[in-house]
């Protein structure tokens, strides 16, 4: 059995949106900051945003974990496809760790890249779970925040 669509309840649709596009916003300011503060405070804030990049890129392959639990609940085996979810869960994680090392220029532009792996390897694994319905959201969600962290690279 696919997991649910969408929820119907108009509450429902509109927490989503607004948690989704909500934490936009801290990609946004970080940003925008990056291209404001003085010189000796653009260390800290490319840190800032790097952090919350790299917390962000972790999130995306929790959620895999969890897709890959709840698909292995519902069936109760563990087919080829959750295997592919748990796999995956951990390679944004990894690849976004060395982006909080790099210097910020270069971690921050890394970590766009990473946003956007994450988002094209989701296109593949969220059909093959029924989750389909989630992509037009992920790739609004993901385009601003990658694009957030190549706007933040070029002001560091």
């Amino acid at each position: 059995m696919p997991l649910p669509n969408l929820p119907d309840d108009a509450q429902d649709r509109a927490l989503i949106l607004t948690l989704g596009y909500g934490g936009l916003i801290p990609f946004a300011l970080l940003a925008s900051l990056l291209w404001l503060v003085e010189p000796g405070l653009r260390g800290f804030v490319a840190i800032a945003l790097a952090g919350y990049a790299a917390l962000i890129a972790a999130f995306l392959g929790g959620v895999h974990w969890g897709i890959g639990w709840l698909n292995g609940l519902r069936t109760g085996a563990m087919p080829h496809s959750q295997r592919r979810h748990f796999l995956w869960g951990v390679v944004p994680s990894l690849l976004a760790w060395p982006g909080l090392v790099m210097p910020a220029y270069a971690g921050l532009a890394w970590l766009g890249l990473v946003l956007i792996a994450s988002y094209l390897a989701d296109r593949s694994l969220y059909v093959h779970a029924g989750l389909q319905h989630w992509l037009t959201l992920r790739f609004r969600l993901s385009a601003v925040a990658a694009l957030s962290c190549f706007i933040g690279a070029g002001a560091v």
